[in-house]
């Protein structure tokens, strides 16, 4: 069986990456359609060795679209994902748009695959935040066997988190320090070439940033309610993978030896653990690849039953597109959607 798949936001970072993931994967599919704006039309975007030319959005029917891959953020999804869904067409959604509706499943399929049939209320599926995303698979093991009580994370995210112009404007002040040009602050609040910026997405009330909020309700949603979670998000001038600093608090007694073998055979993880310089993994090795990587894990002695580690992964990857492809083949794997031709046949 074969799929219609439509790509919205396909000239984006993430949508990009979609179609690369699409095809790499060897994604069932029997028509990949691209779509954008006006503003993009036309625009040509690589699927494997095919080219493919955008179509509008505003024009496009969905009737015979099986499954939409939204990632043209929350005030497009928000309008479109309902009238996409309405249609008979599932919605798996990158935006924060509908990722806190209780009628919608919020999925990283290696921590919550069952969950998905929930998609049935609404035809939406929820992909979290991509620091959330790499955070709770690794969690995910250690909460089965040790449970946990209380996590402190700080994220070291980049900023192709933020989208093309942030990539872009990274770039710019790099070379604008090294020819000594004016540097120009646009995309951040503040300059982020040889910087870090504690500041991502807007402030609440309480002084955390959204980001950080996001990380908090996402966890528990996914993971269990009962866990308390506290974050503290930092951009840094690194362009693609987000690296976080992880203290967890477990009610049962854990060692560093037993964390580690359980994260080798936990799906999704890739232990690189060794204690001697350069024995941990970094933003530029997990670019391009679909793992979350783990290192550093050691034993927290200031808390009762306390681990420590850190964690890599590509944030356009396992962050956004690698994350709702794979949510698209839980639907078929699970013989959840049948294909519309095969139903019209």
């Amino acid at each position: 069986m074969s799929y219609k798949v439509a790509v919205v936001g396909a000239t984006g970072n993430v949508g990009r990456e979609m179609l690369e993931i699409l095809d790499e994967r060897g994604f069932p599919a029997s028509e990949v359609v691209a779509l954008a704006s006006s503003r993009s039309l036309g625009t040509e975007v690589s699927f494997g060795n095919k080219t493919l030319k955008t179509k509008v959005l505003d024009n496009y029917d969905f009737t015979d679209t099986d499954i939409c891959l939204m990632s043209a953020g929350g005030a497009v999804s928000k309008e479109w994902s309902p009238k996409i869904a309405a249609k008979g067409c599932v919605v798996i959604d990158n935006s924060s748009a509908w990722r806190y509706d209780a009628d919608v499943p919020l999925i990283v399929p290696e921590v919550n695959a069952d969950a998905i049939v929930g998609f049935k209320k609404k035809y939406i599926i929820a992909n979290p935040n991509c620091s959330t995303a790499q955070l709770v698979v690794a969690l995910k093991p250690l909460h089965d066997e040790f449970k946990i009580k209380r996590v402190v994370v700080s994220t070291y995210q980049s900023v192709s988190g933020a989208g093309k112009e942030a990539m872009d404007e990274l770039f710019t002040q790099t070379r604008a320090v090294f020819v000594t040009d004016p540097i120009e602050v646009k995309k951040f609040p503040k300059r982020i070439a040889f910087n870090v910026i504690p500041h991502i997405d807007v402030f609440m009330e309480d002084g955390y940033t959204k980001e950080e909020w996001k990380m908090m309700v996402e966890t528990k949603k996914i993971l269990d309610p009962k866990i308390k979670l506290t974050a503290t998000c930092v951009r840094v001038p690194v362009f693609i993978s987000h690296s976080e600093a992880v203290n967890v608090e477990f009610e049962n007694p854990v060692t560093a030896d037993e964390a580690r073998d359980i994260l080798r055979e936990a799906p999704g993880c890739l232990v690189i653990d060794k204690r001697e310089p350069g024995g941990y993994a970094t933003p530029y090795e997990a670019t391009g690849e679909d793992a979350t990587y783990i290192s550093r894990i050691r034993e927290d002695a200031t808390v009762e039953n306390g681990l420590a580690f850190w964690c890599v992964s590509d944030n356009l990857r396992k962050g956004a597109a690698l994350n709702a492809v794979q949510i698209a083949e839980v639907l078929i794997n699970r013989k959840l959607i049948t294909p519309k031709a095969q139903k019209a046949a």
